[in-house]
């Protein structure tokens, strides 16, 4: 009898040793980035999240990221050997992460997923995007008042809708505010790729385009820009230092309060699948390092269209607006709903181009 009282007390010790352990360890969060973290764009800005979330929690998480992870196969066994790990939440921080992601979330029914730019969700696995069209609004509005030539130039790295729809916004505000203005565009292939990015931005101003936008992760743009004399718009991150004289701002992405919220809904449970979107009025976007060789008019309106943004009385996808067919893709007086936002797949009126295929 006193040896099986033994035993239970023994267990016993052991089960709650175990469970005070379990308490007191800091829950595990996996990152998985499409670029390095010292891109200066993009994924600089998403590691900069991770440190402020890991800075907030304290001994709280114990954080975890993998960079320059190629969308396809390789993502997906850097996803699965995070959640094999022990990473309670996983972030996988670009569009082609979706299908890869929701195959491992299926494995992984106890582990929780965020993907960014994408729409698949289930369970386990949400979705969250900044509303960066917001941003392409100001950057073309900026645009459309400084060129000179009335030919402005987007480097774009692939057509899916995020990247079109800020296409659109960047045209539709430029025009908005210089009816002649035109827009030329280069698709390369690419989120992070330096040279190439380098290469269309000097492509771009050899046809006579004298500001550079950008959807791709370097500063790169924004270097040849300083060189050859015109204007840019950095590109999720502060780009300010890579040209005094070029660069007329930069629309940064803030991902901290997101993954702060989300950590903080997994700790206490109460974590729930959404689409989440952020913009302006979420402080998930900012403008930083406006140059003070802008005209007070630019940096005046830019402020006006900004605030009409935060409180809602703007909203760029609003009809109406047709398409570069001319049909009628928004009727007149109804605003996108973030479900049609995910599914933009046209140019604009007065786009000049083809999306490619």
């Amino acid at each position: 009898m006193i040896q099986l009282m033994s035993r239970w007390l023994l267990a016993t010790v052991v089960a709650l040793a175990s469970a005070f352990s379990l308490a007191d360890d800091p829950m595990k969060v996996g990152f998985v980035y499409i670029g390095p973290v010292g891109d200066h764009g993009w994924t600089y800005e998403h590691e900069r999240g991770r440190k402020l979330m890991q800075e907030h929690f304290g001994d709280k998480v114990e954080t975890t990221f993998v960079e320059n992870v190629p969308e396809g196969q390789d993502a997906e066994r850097v996803i699965r050997r995070l959640a094999q790990a022990g990473n309670k939440i996983i972030f996988t921080t670009s569009f082609g992460y979706m299908n890869p992601t929701a195959k491992v979330a299926k494995q992984f029914p106890n582990v929780y997923f965020e993907h960014a730019t994408g729409y698949k969700r289930s369970n386990n696995m949400s979705t969250y995007v900044g509303r960066t069209y917001e941003g392409r609004w100001l950057s073309g509005t900026a645009a459309g008042m400084m060129t000179k030539t009335n030919v402005i130039g987007y480097i774009a790295s692939f057509p899916i809708p995020e990247v079109i729809r800020d296409i659109d916004a960047t045209y539709m505000a430029a025009k908005a505010v210089n009816p002649d203005v035109k827009i030329k565009i280069v698709w390369v292939s690419s989120w992070f790729d330096p040279p190439k990015e380098a290469d269309a931005a000097n492509t771009l101003i050899d046809q006579g385009v004298d500001v550079i936008l950008q959807h791709t992760d370097s500063p790169a743009p924004v270097q040849v820009a300083e060189r050859r004399g015109v204007k840019a718009v950095g590109q999720a991150s502060d780009m300010s230092e890579f040209g005094p004289n070029a660069h007329m701002f930069s629309i940064v992405d803030n991902w901290a309060p997101h993954y702060i919220r989300t950590v903080e809904e997994v700790m206490n449970g109460t974590w729930k699948p959404e689409d989440y979107w952020g913009g302006f009025h979420d402080d998930l976007l900012t403008i930083s390092s406006v140059n003070k060789n802008l005209p007070e008019d630019v940096v005046a309106k830019i402020a006006a269209e900004l605030a009409k943004i935060e409180s809602g009385e703007l909203k760029p996808f609003t009809g109406p607006i047709k398409d570069n067919t001319g049909k009628v893709v928004v009727p007149a007086g109804h605003s996108l709903t973030d479900q049609e936002l995910a599914a933009v797949n046209w140019y604009a009126e007065g786009i000049d181009d083809t999306i490619p295929q």
